[in-house]
């Protein structure tokens, strides 16, 4: 695995650091890794993204990871999940054109989960949402979205009841819900069973039609 430092510039021409993690050969779905809420201290070094961001190079899956605006050495400010949608975005374009030709995953933890599943850009293959709350964006565009979903949820979640996410999930097109036994919302410990349904949802993304 290659680590490279990287820069993004968004279509309001914020600067946001990121870093990606390649690999050798042409894998079978990309991965764009997005962090927990900037104002309580996510960034793309928290706990369960920086797992990821090691493990899934590891089985052959590329990642980037970045750094909402305003967190670290990103440009800007904490903008209400609205600029972080634009941060996606410009995360998302940089992957394509990085690696080209291959499917895109968002995989989100917490806040980075709700602003992934708000975001319905063309390239994504389907999104993986990490202990989503679901209370940081009005409306969820894949809800109605016909491309997979997997959500990975902590059977004792401090900020939203597994069973509450799943009555709100229970009409999402193509929707798949996993719940880690034992886990709270930092997954300590559990960090493991995230990356392995993880690693599920990706697989399926990855597979023609889903």
């Amino acid at each position: 695995m290659t680590v490279h430092e990287l820069a993004l510039t968004t279509e309001d021409e914020e600067s946001l650091e990121a870093e990606l993690a390649s690999t050798g050969g042409t894998p079978p779905i990309v991965v764009v890794l997005c962090h927990p809420h900037p104002q309580y201290g996510g960034s793309m070094r928290s706990l369960v993204i920086s797992v990821l961001f090691a493990e899934l190079p590891a089985a052959g899956y590329p990642c980037l990871r970045f750094n909402f605006r305003g967190v670290e050495g990103s440009s800007g400010a904490y903008a209400e999940g609205a600029g972080e949608s634009l941060d996606v975005v410009a995360a998302i374009a940089t992957m394509a054109r990085t690696v080209p030709g291959v499917p895109i995953a968002l995989v989100g933890w917490s806040f980075g989960a709700d602003i992934s599943l708000g975001v319905a850009d063309p390239r994504i293959a389907g999104w993986v949402a990490i202990a989503p709350p679901l209370r940081f964006r009005a409306s969820f565009a894949a809800a109605t979205d016909a491309r997979p979903k997997h959500l990975v949820l902590a059977e004792h979640d401090e900020f939203r009841k597994p069973a509450e996410v799943q009555t709100a999930v229970a009409d999402w097109r193509d929707t798949t819900v996993a719940i880690v036994p034992g886990a709270s919302h930092f997954f300590v410990g559990r960090t493991d069973r995230v990356v392995t349904e993880t690693r599920a949802g990706l697989a399926r993304f990855a597979r023609p039609g889903g």
